[in-house]
């Protein structure tokens, strides 16, 4: 046998998630068709609500003429005399074509006067509902009329929807009956075409309510195309620009987080950049000097060898020391780079001051010591005050004494490092708060890259500090971190 084709394994078309039409994808778009399909839902409960209400009406209104055309017609038979006459009733015919003689039909109003179960009197032929011809009807009130009450009831066919009242009269030889009836399609016909206006006119609303939320969403998401193609603008070279602020509503707020986070993100950039050039330009002086004495040294002379591997190392080191640094300052940019926690204030001066013994033999003394308790960042605090002590030591003579204290001032808390050292003029003290920044006096005696202070000036920054300088030139200084005083007892939030 030949073999059989291989059977191909049955497949399925791959059908993606459906999207929405693309004029759907737009946030306009989309609030215009919400608010579209809620308005359009709201007038469509209303006009049904409306529909159903009038039609309920008009069949109690039909009701209620029926039952006046009763009552009409009881009180005739009642009177038992022709108001127009004056001569007494002797059968229904009479009776009945009196009663029918009385009123005036409406166009979907009929009458019917039957007597001995034969239709005697109908409704003038200028009268256009004509129940007669509808066999149905005639067979279904026929029966009705032998009763000794009244009947009202409601039989559609296909002629009409026949809402009826049957109204029996017997006399001593003869009996009849009033048969008024109401065709409810043609009040079912005047609805339609009331609510059918009502429509043409909710679609009319829609329309206007269509271009009303087009030209307000359109208002309303301004900002946020403003938005869009300002975030297309902006590149990693060019964070300079900025989204103008209007109004304070929601979006206003929105523009007002984005410029902020655009502010963000241009400091975390200028800090990388500046990161970048200060590295490299600190650190090429060092490997410039070690390539230098390595070229130039002798290997054979191992007196020259010592030299430079001693130069070398110092050099390195003095590297490691600018990269430690470099390094805390781009610490110094992240959100937990200051960890707030209840500190007791004389326990950290105490331990300062311990640790600022074992930078130099000198007289260390303890000015103020502050007994509260505050919440702030004791490593970071200790670390920058131990800065300004290690700078007191390298800018002040060996025999003059140096001072730490701390203290509460208002709502501050002061802690501080003096000195008679050379000190700072008023015009350097911006100066040597900066990245690599000295004052001349100090460039010409001690070596250092400068970060010293602006590490201090950071750690201070983060806890909403600030850093004062107390200083002139040839009279020492004292350098204070000065901190807002917040108690233990409050939220550690704040200081963040």
């Amino acid at each position: 046998m030949p073999d059989a084709p291989p059977t191909q394994p049955a497949t399925r078309p791959v059908t993606g998630r459906r999207t929405w039409l693309p004029a759907l994808r737009t946030v306009r778009a989309r609030v215009i068709a919400a608010v579209l399909a809620l308005t359009a839902l709201a007038l469509a409960i209303a006009g049904l609500t409306a529909f159903t209400l009038e039609q309920a009406l008009a069949e109690r209104r039909v009701q209620g003429y029926l039952n006046r055309g009763v009552d009409e017609f009881r009180v005739l038979a009642d009177q038992g005399v022709d108001p127009t006459t004056g001569l007494e009733f002797t059968n229904p015919g009479d009776l009945i074509r009196t009663a029918m003689q009385r009123h005036v039909l409406a166009s979907n109003e009929g009458e019917l006067g039957i007597v001995e179960g034969n239709i005697v009197w109908t409704a003038p032929e200028g009268v256009t509902f004509r129940p007669e011809v509808d066999v149905d009807f005639v067979t279904t009130v026929m029966p009705l009329a032998t009763l000794d009450h009244v009947t009202l009831g409601r039989l559609s066919t296909p002629y009409a929807d026949n809402f009826y009242a049957v109204v029996p009269v017997h006399f001593p030889t003869q009996s009849g009956a009033l048969v008024q009836v109401f065709d409810m399609r043609a009040e079912q016909d005047a609805l339609n075409e009331t609510y059918a206006t009502y429509a043409l006119v909710a679609l009319g609303s829609l329309a206007v309510v269509g271009f009303l939320i087009w030209l307000l969403v359109g208002r309303l998401l301004q900002p946020i195309r403003l938005l869009r193609t300002t975030a297309e603008d902006i590149t990693e070279h060019d964070l300079t620009r900025r989204i103008p602020v209007h109004g304070n509503d929601d979006l206003s707020a929105l523009t007002r987080t984005v410029n902020a986070m655009l502010d963000r993100l241009d400091g975390a950039m200028n800090s990388q950049r500046q990161l970048l050039d200060d590295v490299g330009h600190e650190l090429r002086t060092p490997v410039t000097i070690v390539r230098g004495h390595l070229e130039l040294m002798d290997a054979e002379d191992s007196e020259d060898v010592r030299a430079t591997r001693t130069l070398a190392l110092d050099e390195l080191d003095r590297m490691g020391r600018l990269v430690d640094d470099l390094v805390t300052l781009a610490n110094a940019e992240r959100a937990d780079f200051i960890q707030p926690r209840p500190t007791d204030i004389g326990r950290l001066t105490d331990e300062t001051l311990e640790k600022a013994r074992g930078l130099a033999a000198r007289r260390w003394l303890l000015d103020d010591l502050a007994d509260v308790e505050a919440v702030l960042d004791p490593q970071r605090v200790a670390q920058a005050w131990l800065q300004l002590a290690s700078n007191a030591v390298k800018y002040s003579p060996d025999d003059t004494p140096i001072a730490l204290g701390s203290a509460v001032r208002g709502s501050e808390l002061w802690l501080w490092v003096r000195d008679r050292g050379m000190g700072i003029s008023a015009e350097e003290r911006e100066v040597v708060l900066a990245r690599f920044g000295r004052g001349s006096q100090a460039a010409l005696r001690v070596d250092g890259a400068g970060l010293g202070l602006a590490i201090v000036d950071k750690i201070v920054t983060g806890h909403a500090g600030r850093v004062d300088i107390d200083s002139a030139p040839g009279a020492g200084s004292t350098i204070s971190l000065v901190l807002p005083l917040q108690p233990a007892g409050q939220a550690l939030e704040t200081i963040a």
